[in-house]
């Protein structure tokens, strides 16, 4: 189960819970992501959070054609920033 809850125009938090029959989990699995304008703007808010904390996903081209990167703050929040250059500001 996930939920979505929309902080401002671009940015989001999201939290998700894992179902009993997945295994147990010890840990908190919310999200907050952050949509930016431009990838300097990524790169910066990205190096700067993520100072003293572990990179799950380096910064850099998705997938998706999105530039970004997933990390947990050295306080153990878990981030998201996102650089979407189409974005048309749909979710």
């Amino acid at each position: 189960m996930t939920i979505v809850l929309p902080i401002g125009k671009h940015n989001v938090l999201m939290a998700n819970d894992v179902p009993e029959f997945m295994g147990r989990v010890n840990e908190n699995r919310s999200k907050v992501s952050v949509s930016v304008e431009s990838r300097e703007k990524a790169d910066n808010i990205f190096n700067g959070l993520s100072a003293g904390g572990n990179i799950e996903g380096p910064i850099g081209d998705s997938p998706r054609g999105t530039y970004a990167g997933m990390f947990r703050d050295k306080y153990g929040i878990e981030w998201i920033v996102e650089f979407a250059p189409n974005y048309n500001g749909q979710i």
